[in-house]
């Protein structure tokens, strides 16, 4: 399993100290990065734990990489200001979900649903809200499912209970976001609505393959199971 040794942390330049400076207190505000980056790692330990464990019972890693991020200031802001949300370190704390982020990438669909069952029946994991949209993919086709978990995080000051959300999607649905995280739509409706259909139908050909390469993956299970029966 590959998974990047320390979160995404946005580079301290200009630009994050203008836009960590909006918060007022710029100590504080990374103060409270710091948080989000202590959920993540706690998190993070927790999927690379069962993941060992699932492949030290089971041969298999139902896990194949972890990324994780953490938003920098500027979108921070800029959410904020279009949800009409007041500039603080408490409306972040309050109102922003997303704020600490981890993708999980899996090799097949099954793992995705095994992979978060196993981790919001841990009990210092509280499941805010989950959205599954592999069964019910987004009108351009995006497919993933989306857990929103709270965590403790234990300081020199006591204990803080963070949210994290957690992505999880097979390697082709993240190929998929990847690129079409790079298509940038024109202005021109006809355009968007042709861009739109395209992208869903190439969508739908992934899901396909996914869904493909799981039955192959489970008959060669069966059939070696038989063998060795």
């Amino acid at each position: 399993m590959n998974s990047n040794n320390e979160f995404l942390i946005p580079p301290i330049d200009d630009d994050y100290m203008n836009y960590a400076d909006a918060f007022q207190d710029l100590d504080k505000f990374r103060q409270v990065m710091c948080w989000y980056g202590c959920a993540i790692r706690e998190v993070r330990t927790k999927l690379e734990v069962l993941n060992d464990d699932f492949r030290t019972n089971n041969l298999r890693n139902p896990i194949d990489n972890i990324v994780a991020r953490i938003k920098d200031p500027r979108s921070i802001y800029e959410k904020l200001r279009r949800r009409e949300l007041p500039i603080s370190l408490i409306s972040i704390l309050e109102n922003l979900n997303d704020v600490a982020g981890i993708r999980v990438i899996c090799p097949f669909i099954d793992d995705i649903y095994t992979v978060s069952d196993m981790l919001i029946e841990q009990d210092d994991i509280h499941l805010i809200s989950k959205k599954d949209y592999i069964k019910n993919p987004k009108p351009n086709g995006y497919r993933s499912l989306h857990l929103l978990v709270e965590i403790p995080i234990f300081l020199s000051g006591g204990k803080r209970i963070m949210k994290v959300e957690v992505q999880i999607r097979t390697i082709a649905m993240n190929f998929w976001a990847s690129l079409e995280h790079h298509i940038h739509y024109k202005k021109n409706q006809d355009d968007v609505e042709y861009a739109v259909s395209q992208l869903t139908e190439c969508a739908n050909v992934i899901y396909e393959t996914d869904m493909k390469m799981q039955q192959i993956r489970k008959q060669l299970e069966f059939e070696g199971k038989l063998k060795m029966d």
